[in-house]
């Protein structure tokens, strides 16, 4: 159930981040189809990506994205073209895919994965994997991302 209705809310949240006009209401339903990614994904048992997706998506890219519709001023003051008259074939081609998508999806039965008996990964074994056998590439990711970052903070400046 819980399921069922987090999928209701994903869908609804995209469906919205495509059809409203306002650029920010857009952006927020954007931040609603994240976090509705982010509970299936605790459904799903995986919470170390849950928690990623929250962290990542949520509270860094939708922030980037909101920040960028804010200071765009031309976002806030020019008005989208009138396309209703696009809207109903956008719905039935769109009705159409989805009943096909559907239809394969349901008879479809993918097989079991090799490696999913196995037993699921820890988070504690997951970070003593970053810290032991990938320090390297870890090290590397994360002095990127302080050259990143201390660019940033130049262009900002200037």
């Amino acid at each position: 159930m819980i399921t069922w209705l987090l999928c209701a809310v994903v869908v609804v949240g995209a469906v919205w981040v495509v059809s409203l006009r306002n650029l920010f209401r857009a952006a927020l339903s954007l931040g609603l189809v994240l976090v509705g990614v982010a509970g299936l994904f605790l459904t799903l048992g995986a919470e170390f990506l849950a928690f990623v997706q929250i962290l990542i998506y949520v509270g860094a890219v939708l922030t980037l994205v909101v920040f960028a519709i804010m200071l765009t001023s031309r976002a806030t003051s020019a008005e989208p073209a009138d396309v209703s008259r696009y809207r109903l074939p956008a719905v039935i081609v769109s009705g159409a895919l989805f009943g096909l998508l559907l239809s394969v999806t349901s008879t479809l039965r993918p097989p079991a994965l090799p490696g999913a008996s196995e037993g699921a990964v820890t988070v504690s074994a997951l970070g003593q994997a970053l810290v032991t056998t990938f320090v390297l590439p870890f090290e590397v990711i994360s002095v990127l991302f302080v050259a990143a970052m201390v660019g940033a903070i130049a262009v900002a400046s200037a």
